[in-house]
């Protein structure tokens, strides 16, 4: 797939627009009071949680700007492309729309915190998928992606109806909750976004994917941005609706790409997770606790998650926690390639 370079322009104002877009969230959640306590440090200050309004704001700009040119002025500009087909166009605006609508839901979780600010207490368990399934919908009426699926030892496996019915559905909700489980550390949930979003990003471009390439490309460009305020000291926290939009993005890449083995390497952790949590029913917290410099799990030597790995030894700080888990998903990642 050439690349046209007035695309990168996209990515950059996505950057620009979550970069500067960030303080001023910052500063209106301190105002309207939505923040918790920033559990893994010494003295336990309470910062503003939802990040993930300021990347969405990122996307969405870049996105509705590329559109609008796209649509309007791709035979003047000489842009005459798969990008500037009308069908195309739908897909990525319904993707935008499921990306939208998802960030909402996770926000309104945010917004549920108690007076003591320990932590965001969210929607009950059961109002999570249902309402993270509207934000399926617009995919679905488009009819996004193949009707079809690989599967190792078994090929090409036709769908028909029940892909866009059942499984895009299934795919947008499973992947908003999935990424919402491995959560807690300053820079985890936004470093971890970064490495597999890009990888996925690179898979598309490579195999000439170029809606999922674009979507990937701006959403990397936001979390980049977003990432220089809540790397460790986090000046915001992401929250469920940066969580939930990272969802919606891996669903997206999958169905609009075709992409679903790919994806599916990729959120390993994310399983491995689930499976872990499911043993304290649901529980357990990723986060820990301060001590010495270094950070201990709240369930002593027990692994409930991925992050007690690390925890329960005390002996390693956030930034290195954080460190470690965006190698091991580069490392899982780059397994897209070979597999």
């Amino acid at each position: 797939m050439a690349l046209a370079y007035d695309i990168l322009i996209y990515p950059v104002l996505a950057f620009v627009a979550v970069y500067f877009s960030t303080p001023l969230l910052i500063g209106y959640l301190y105002k309207i009071n939505i923040c918790v306590l920033d559990r893994n440090k010494k003295n336990m200050p309470a910062i503003p949680i939802s990040g993930g309004l300021a990347v969405l704001s990122g996307i969405l700009l870049s996105l509705f700007i590329f559109i609008f040119f796209r649509k309007f002025f791709a035979a003047t500009l000489g842009h005459v492309s798969i990008f500037a087909d009308s069908a195309n166009l739908v897909l990525l605006f319904a993707a935008l729309l499921s990306i939208f609508i998802i960030t909402l839901v996770g926000f309104l979780d945010d917004l549920v915190i108690p007076a003591d600010k320990s932590s965001s207490a969210g929607l009950r368990q059961w109002q999570k998928p249902l309402l993270t399934l509207t934000a399926a919908i617009p995919l679905m009426v488009v009819s996004a992606g193949t009707s079809y699926m690989w599967f190792p030892f078994l090929g090409r496996i036709e769908f028909g109806l029940l892909y866009p019915l059942v499984l895009i559905p299934l795919g947008v909700v499973g992947a908003a909750n999935m990424v919402n489980l491995l959560a807690g550390l300053n820079g985890l949930e936004t470093g971890m976004g970064l490495v597999y979003i890009g990888m996925l990003g690179l898979y598309a471009y490579v195999y000439n994917r170029p809606i999922a390439a674009l979507i990937a490309l701006v959403s990397f460009a936001s979390l980049l941005a977003f990432y220089y305020y809540n790397k460790v000291p986090a000046k915001i926290l992401p929250g469920d609706s940066l969580t939930y939009l990272l969802g919606a993005v891996l669903a997206s890449l999958a169905i609009l790409g075709n992409m679903e083995k790919a994806v599916l390497i990729c959120s390993v952790p994310f399983f491995v997770e689930f499976v872990l949590k499911l043993r304290s029913k649901l529980q357990a917290h990723s986060f820990g606790y301060w001590k010495d410099s270094t950070l201990h799990s709240l369930h002593g030597r027990k692994i409930y998650s991925l992050t007690h790995l690390f925890l329960r030894t005390g002996k390693f700080t956030e930034k290195q926690i954080v460190y470690s888990f965006m190698f091991i998903e580069l490392l899982l990642s780059s397994l897209i390639w070979v597999i």
